[in-house]
């Protein structure tokens, strides 16, 4: 109990209410949610369209920083190897990207059953995260991930950034709103780049964590 008590004391001065530059990104698209789900045509909320190729560079966004990581190398190496898990995810392993039912409508897809060797997609999927987190375990990133927790600064606007994203994505899902399912997806995403940048890439940031940790 005295642990816990200590846990939730030093959170208090851990917690960062700087607004960052880089968090202006998530700010803009929470936004341009409500805009996009009133105005917005909703065929921008479909596959291979403006919003999911938005989240795509986002993601891709976040792999170059996490593998240019000026600490920690190994735990961010892991996040890197997360970006791919999740771009892989977004175009469904590229069956949403090659395998277009002709005539069909934009989110018409033939299932894995019916693409030759489609049945390996997942398997194969599945095992890349498998290794991936291998690689976290042997690496000992979980020692780091685990410091950050308990230690790191939080950067607090960027996380609520990232609550939000989820809770109305699932939420968007839930109601049958592709757009603001896919506009809260793209709010997680652009929040996650800024915490990883923040903690990777601005020197003064790494710095003042490194003094809690």
């Amino acid at each position: 109990m005295e642990k816990l008590k200590n846990f939730f004391a030093e959170l208090k001065n851990r917690i960062d209410f700087k607004f960052h530059k880089i968090t202006i990104l998530p700010l803009i698209i929470l936004l341009l949610t409500l805009p996009a789900c009133l105005w917005l045509p909703i065929e921008y909320s479909y596959e291979n369209c403006l919003i999911e190729n938005f989240q795509l560079v986002v993601i891709l966004a976040a792999f170059i920083i996490c593998i240019k990581a000026k600490s920690d190398k190994t735990f961010f190496n892991t996040l890197a190897l997360v970006m791919i898990i999740l771009f892989l995810r977004e175009i469904n392993c590229g069956r949403t990207v090659f395998f277009h039912i002709p005539g069909g409508g934009p989110n018409d897809f033939y299932s894995w059953k019916e693409i030759p060797y489609g049945y390996l997609a997942h398997p194969i999927y599945g095992a890349f995260m498998a290794l991936s987190g291998l690689y976290f375990i042997l690496t000992k990133s979980y020692k780091i991930l685990w410091n950050y927790f308990l230690k790191a600064k939080l950067s607090i606007y960027n996380w609520i950034f990232v609550i939000l994203g989820i809770i109305f994505g699932l939420l968007g899902e839930e109601w049958g709103m592709p757009m603001l399912e896919e506009m809260t997806e793209t709010l997680f995403y652009v929040s996650l780049l800024a915490i990883i940048f923040l903690q990777s890439q601005n020197e003064q940031y790494i710095k003042e964590t490194s003094k809690e940790i």
